[in-house]
């Protein structure tokens, strides 16, 4: 994936927590980094919404807000040279995108940020540590991400990774966002199995995130030039092979001792999260993404 390098970058759309300190203390419980990955996956990965109250035990986070994304991150010739800025360009075109839809429909899209954090974080949802993964906050509708956790999902979980792998996990999350501006979200329950209201909510943000990915290399900046240039098959295929790797019976099977439960599917499994991504990515319609409304899910 290239950025165009004459495009302007928009930093309003993030807060850079990254500072020294936030070191998390007492996690407790035994399972180790590792396993809070696992378990805060199987349950929650990119989107389910944290305990009201926080997570017990968590310490919180004393960063405050960084200039240096202003200095560094300017253009897509920035975003192409380095990683943060990347990700500042991708939420930049994901939320382009959604601007242009709501639009469409005769709706306001609402803009909002993501976090940047390092360890720990305190949102309007709790406290969380990194092992939760990037997860969306409803109660503050705000993104949250250690972006350390492109580097967990390959050496964890095995994945390719990736330009587009990040922006596929990042707009998952914004695909949340949409869900709770529309509603959506708040006709969901807690409840888990493979057909479980859970379930579609994540394989519609998967859909969502693929919609995006179609209309990616024609979303503009500010200055009306694309953002996004080029995306290869093989970014692509990337974003396939992550998937594949966050499916609830993938997590179950290789990362939480081997054994498939259907009945705590929260995600659902690798198949139907390739198969929404894919529907999203082909048709560019997020109309085409309604989970909710099908008994064929995959």
């Amino acid at each position: 994936m290239q950025f165009n390098e004459g495009a302007d970058l928009d930093l309003s759309q993030v807060s850079d927590q990254r500072g020294v300190g936030g070191r998390v203390a007492g996690v407790g419980g035994g399972l180790g980094v590792v396993g809070l990955i696992i378990y805060f996956l199987v349950q929650q990965f990119t989107g389910i919404q944290l305990p009201a109250g926080g997570l017990e035990g968590l310490g919180t986070n004393t960063q405050v807000e960084s200039g240096q994304l202003a200095e560094k991150c300017k253009t897509g010739a920035d975003a192409n040279r380095d990683s943060d800025c990347r990700v500042v360009a991708t939420i930049n075109s994901i939320q382009a995108f959604w601007q242009d839809q709501f639009a469409r429909s005769g709706n306001t899209y609402q803009v909002t940020k993501t976090n940047f954090f390092r360890n720990s974080v305190n949102t309007r949802c709790g406290n969380a540590t990194s092992a939760v993964g990037p997860f969306y906050c409803p109660a503050d509708s705000q993104v949250y991400i250690d972006l350390d956790f492109f580097n967990e999902l390959r050496t964890k979980f095995g994945a390719t990774g990736g330009p587009f792998v990040e922006a596929y996990v990042l707009a998952h999350e914004y695909g949340h966002h949409v869900q709770n501006l529309l509603g959506t979200s708040d006709r969901v329950g807690r409840e888990t199995g493979p057909t479980s209201g859970s379930v579609r909510l994540e394989l519609q943000a998967d859909c969502y995130a693929g919609a995006w990915g179609k209309a990616a290399t024609t979303v503009p900046s500010s200055n009306g030039q694309p953002l996004i240039s080029n995306i290869t098959q093989e970014d692509i295929a990337a974003a396939l092979d992550a998937a594949a790797r966050i499916g609830d019976d993938f997590i179950q099977s290789e990362l939480g001792g081997g054994r498939v439960d259907t009945t705590q599917f929260s995600h659902g499994s690798s198949a139907q999260r390739q198969k929404w991504f894919t529907t999203g990515l082909e048709t560019g319609d997020p109309a085409r993404c309604n989970t909710f409304d099908t008994n064929n899910l995959g």
